[in-house]
């Protein structure tokens, strides 16, 4: 393993100070992996206390637990003294933690046998559990009793799913089944941890995977139970050869590994159980399910603390994902684009495309999301107006043409002037614009 320059620094330094010192965990399995390793996590045998000594600059980030953020260069490095954990509580956090001198005992208390490595240029490559096999057979396994680490740290069941899902490894069975058994444990966990694990799945190589593993294991019902309740949902229609849950996923998959993008796909339907009827030939409809969940997928994201910007993206897409437009007309495209936004309108047509795709055959509209995209290129690539903002007058201009005062009839005034442009861009001059004022009339 190539040890790069700085964390080799830091564990020579350690060494010539008479203490040992190894790269550990994630680091050493990306790159038995041939992957390049997102950051490099150092372990050893000197207290906190001995690594500020030793090192001219660091930040004592997580001295509680052994932790000291080592500056080389500006770049962190996180050095943890071997440790064991003392009593878990709530089956997130352990109380306290035991410094130990054998690296052996701190590898001990690692969720996976793939993340109980251990390596550096003196002593090779430390594996006390078989992590190097279960690399090489692509298994996900606990090291040692697997409901012993989950009670410890309920996480470790989404980590699980999560790797499986990231490296398309297959969770050892004894590992799996204690996921079911332990599932429930998952409702101690914040959001926020919930979510960064639900976010890395998404953007996996194989999501529909992590999904289906979530609800195997029982974990959905607790994490997405709006998702959950879309298992086994037959539409009951021609037009869809999956259930909504599994159609969900294949729309997942399909999409570009955009977060936002992955999400409207998993919530796209997200309303369609609670909007489903059957009518009187048998045949299933979910009218107004895109609007439904719009409010549906902001409770889900709001709940799980996402961001404003995400909310906004994902909502926007599941509300006009059902707007495939047949034979369109450039002036519904540009009141599409006004909906959805310039930055957004590539990315509802990639979710249309893959919604389509995933339904059954023949694909009969996927004409129409090619035609639509290539006529909205053209109306972005050309200067016509879509927003109020591209109207060649403002609403000052308006104010003092009118010798009105600022509020809410300007805002009209700049709607109405805008819809007539969407129809007729070459209205779109301050002469024509300012003309057209005297045709406003205020409802």
């Amino acid at each position: 393993m190539k040890i790069p320059s700085q964390a080799s620094y830091i564990i020579n330094t350690l060494y010539n100070n008479g203490f040992e010192a190894f790269l550990v965990g994630g680091c050493v399995r990306d790159s038995l992996l041939q992957k390049s390793p997102q950051d490099y996590d150092i372990t050893t045998n000197a207290l906190p206390e001995d690594v500020c000594r030793i090192f001219d600059k660091t930040i004592p980030t997580g001295i509680k637990h052994g932790t000291i953020t080592v500056m080389v260069e500006n770049n962190a490095y996180e050095v943890t003294t071997y440790r064991i954990d003392g009593e878990y509580l709530n089956n997130r956090s352990p109380e306290e933690v035991i410094f130990v001198s054998n690296i052996k005992e701190d590898l001990a208390r690692r969720d996976f046998t793939i993340n109980a490595l251990a390596y550096n240029d003196t002593d090779g490559l430390l594996d006390f559990f078989n992590g190097i096999d279960d690399l090489n057979n692509g298994i996900i396994r606990c090291v040692g009793d697997p409901n012993k680490r989950f009670n410890e740290d309920a996480l470790r069941m989404l980590r699980a799913i999560r790797f499986s899902s990231q490296l398309g490894f297959s969770i050892e069975e004894s590992t799996l089944r204690a996921i079911s058994q332990n599932s429930s444990l998952i409702q101690n966990i914040s959001v926020e941890r919930i979510a960064d694990e639900l976010n890395k799945c998404l953007l996996s190589n194989n999501p529909s995977n992590a999904f289906i593993l979530l609800e195997h294991t029982g974990l959905l019902k607790y994490i997405l139970p709006e998702l959950q309740a879309c298992v086994g949902f037959d539409q009951h229609t021609p037009y869809h050869n999956k259930d909504v849950f599994m159609h969900s996923l294949s729309v997942v998959d399909k999409v570009s590994p955009k977060l936002y993008l992955r999400l409207a796909a998993l919530f796209h339907d997200i309303a369609k159980p609670p909007c489903f009827f059957i009518d009187e030939k048998s045949v299933g409809h979910f009218y107004g399910h895109d609007k439904e969940g719009e409010i549906i997928s902001k409770e889900i994201l709001k709940r799980l603390h996402y961001d404003n910007d995400t909310i906004n993206k994902v909502t926007i897409l599941i509300r006009e994902h059902m707007n495939v437009l047949f034979k369109p007309k450039d002036a519904s495209l540009k009141r599409l684009i006004g909906r959805v936004s310039k930055e957004l309108v590539f990315d509802l047509l990639e979710l249309q495309k893959s919604d389509i795709l995933s339904c059954a055959p023949p694909f009969l509209a996927l004409d129409s999301v090619e035609l639509m995209k290539v006529k909205i290129t053209a109306i972005l690539e050309s200067s016509v107006p879509i927003h109020s903002r591209d109207l060649k007058i403002n609403g000052n201009d308006i104010i003092q043409a009118l010798n009105i005062k600022p509020g809410k009839q300007v805002g009209e005034i700049l709607e109405y002037l805008l819809n007539l442009t969407l129809d007729n861009p070459e209205l779109n001059t301050r002469e024509n614009l300012l003309c057209l004022l005297e045709t406003f009339k205020p409802q």
